[in-house]
């Protein structure tokens, strides 16, 4: 590692299968926590390449514990997260909307790095208990519609660094990474992400994919729609902005979507919205990225369509119930 970091220290970037080698390094536990703390350290300091995202990719997926899904095509909702915002679980909410709607859903999560409370968190808080098994998770896609993958546990890599990046408390190139390497290989993803230069990389990198894929970024800086100001969306076919208005009926402020100042705190409002006893402003947040979500999935002929099917999942207390399926 001491070579690989003196040649990044000199403002140098890896080429693809050096950075595929470095992560199964990390995950085989080859390095010491210095080690990988300078590492990540780089990418805090400098923007990742193409070569470097695609390297990392390609270990992780390689690594990883496989998640048949027998033939489903499921979706996820993931932000990058780091975006320092501290919002509700909005993208894991989006995902139950998604599955009371009758569509199948293999939610990759993780345990919050940069922000309180993560998916994994949340979930956990919740009662589900994680799981590699595979016919426990293809039980719950039929049963729930929706099952939940903690990334941890499916990508060696990630357990290793868990505890360094808990502790660095920032953004790293892993938050990049989460969204590229669910296990289950979804046909369709709605990716959040921090800033228009991440939004650019990874639509560079699905196109490469050839599955459906929506990129969103709020203006203002949120990995989601947030219906605090605009919004760019990004898919194959093009990119557009979109106001509060056009995607969630309403603008909100920031203070709306709050999401607490401690796990307990963020299951509370997690469970709150889920029961269909959100306020306004939080039903219209997680209404917006469900109906995007179903959008991106090509089959519903309209947006307007897509969003009355998320506020009927949510009003019904169907999402509610993919819920209650999902962790009894």
């Amino acid at each position: 590692m001491k070579k690989i970091l003196n040649y990044l220290f000199e403002y140098k970037t890896l080429d693809q299968s050096t950075a595929r080698e470095v992560l199964i390094n990390i995950s085989n536990g080859m390095y010491s926590e210095a080690e990988i703390s300078s590492f990540i350290t780089v990418y805090l300091m400098r923007s990742i390449t193409i070569a470097e995202l695609t390297g990392f990719k390609e270990a992780l997926l390689e690594l990883a514990l496989p998640a048949d899904v027998s033939g489903h095509e499921v979706m996820d909702i993931v932000g990058t997260g780091g975006d320092g915002k501290n919002t509700f679980n909005i993208s894991t909410l989006s995902c139950f909307i998604v599955a009371g709607s009758g569509n199948k859903v293999a939610k990759h999560g993780n345990y919050g790095a940069s922000s309180i409370s993560g998916s994994s968190n949340v979930m956990e808080q919740l009662g589900y208990k994680f799981s590699t098994d595979q016919s426990t998770l293809n039980n719950q896609i039929e049963k729930a519609n929706i099952c939940f993958l903690h990334a941890p546990l499916f990508h060696p890599a990630l357990k290793t660094v868990g505890g360094i990046r808990k502790s660095l408390g920032v953004r790293s190139f892993f938050n990049i990474l989460g969204p590229l390497v669910n296990p289950a290989r979804p046909s369709f993803q709605l990716i959040g992400v921090y800033n228009l230069e991440m939004a650019r990389i990874y639509n560079y990198m699905l196109q490469e994919s050839g599955n459906a894929y929506t990129i969103i970024h709020s203006l203002d800086g949120y990995d989601e729609i947030s219906l605090t100001g605009d919004t760019k969306v990004i898919t194959r076919n093009g990119e557009e902005i979109l106001s509060a208005e056009q995607v969630g009926k309403r603008a909100v402020t920031a203070a709306d979507i709050y999401g607490g100042n401690s796990v307990e705190e963020a299951a509370q409002i997690f469970l709150k919205i889920i029961k269909g006893e959100g306020s306004w402003a939080q039903n219209a947040v997680v209404i917006a990225n469900a109906a995007m979500a179903l959008f991106s999935i090509g089959k519903y002929p309209d947006y307007e369509l897509c969003y009355q099917m998320a506020v009927e999942s949510l009003e019904s207390g169907k999402a509610y119930k993919s819920l209650k399926l999902l962790i009894s």
